[in-house]
C-alpha cells in the first residue's frame, strides 16, 4: 500500500502562490471547418500525448440533463485544439483522435465527460489516463484537481473563473475568456502529466498509474 504523501496545499495557500502561466491566444486553435479538422486531426495523431477535456453547458434546473459535450479540447505542451460538438463535419476527425490507441488522453476527472462522449457521439474514447486516479495511486488521499496539482508540481496558482466555468459552452462563438479557460484546462493536464514522469524516476507504482486505461 502507498504510504500517505503531505497534505496537498489549501485554498488559502493556493491563493499566496505566483499565477500560473499557460497558453495565450496565440497558440490556440478553435476548429471551425471540416478541412481545419482534419488539420487539427493530422497535427494531433503525431503526438503521443495529448492533455484533454471537454466542457458542457451547465443544468440549472433539477433532473435536466445535460447535452453536453459542446466542446473537446486537447493539448500538447505548446498548443490546444478546440472543437466544436455542433459541427458534424469534425466528428469523423474527433472519433478518429479520441478511439486511438496511440494517442493517450490525459485529463482530469473524467468519468462524466467520458460518459457524454459515449452518449452523443455513439463511441467509447481510448487510451485514457484520469489524472484523479493517478493521484489516488500515489497517496493522496482526496481528490487533487488541477489547480491543486498545479500547487504541488509547480508551487503556482492556476485561476479558474467561476463565471467561465459556468457559461455557455454551446455558444456558435466562444469568448476569448471561454477560448483560454478551455485550452488551458487540457494544457494544464499534459504540464501535469510530464511534471508526474520526470519526478517519479525510477518509482514503479507512479509509472504504472499513467498508463492508460484498458479499452474494452
Amino acid at each position: 500500500m502507498n504510504k500517505a504523501l503531505p497534505s496537498p496545499p489549501s485554498k488559502a495557500e493556493i491563493a499566496e502562490l505566483e499565477s500560473y502561466v499557460g497558453l495565450s491566444l496565440e497558440e490556440v486553435w478553435v476548429i471551425s471547418t471540416a478541412q481545419e479538422s482534419q488539420a487539427a486531426r493530422d497535427e494531433i495523431m503525431h503526438h503521443r500525448v495529448l492533455g484533454f477535456d471537454t466542457e458542457s453547458r451547465p443544468t440549472f434546473a433539477k433532473n435536466q440533463e445535460s447535452k453536453g459535450p459542446h466542446i473537446l479540447q486537447f493539448s500538447t505542451p505548446q498548443k490546444a485544439y478546440i472543437f466544436h460538438a455542433h459541427l458534424v463535419e469534425c466528428h469523423a476527425a474527433l472519433a478518429e483522435i479520441l478511439m486511438s490507441n496511440e494517442v493517450v488522453k490525459i485529463g482530469f476527472g473524467l468519468g462524466d465527460d467520458l460518459k457524454r462522449i459515449s452518449t452523443k457521439f455513439g463511441i467509447t474514447p481510448r487510451a485514457v489516463v484520469d489524472l484523479n486516479a493517478t493521484f489516488k495511486e500515489i497517496g493522496y488521499r482526496n481528490q487533487v484537481g488541477a489547480r491543486t496539482a498545479i500547487a504541488i508540481l509547480f508551487k503556482k496558482k492556476f485561476s479558474k473563473s467561476r463565471s467561465t466555468t459556468t457559461s455557455n459552452w454551446s455558444n456558435k462563438v466562444l469568448s476569448e475568456q471561454q477560448i483560454l479557460y478551455a485550452a488551458n484546462d487540457a494544457h494544464a493536464a499534459i504540464q501535469v502529466f510530464h511534471a508526474l514522469q520526470q519526478q517519479s524516476g525510477g518509482q514503479g507504482s507512479i509509472k504504472h498509474s499513467l498508463q492508460p486505461c484498458p479499452s474494452d
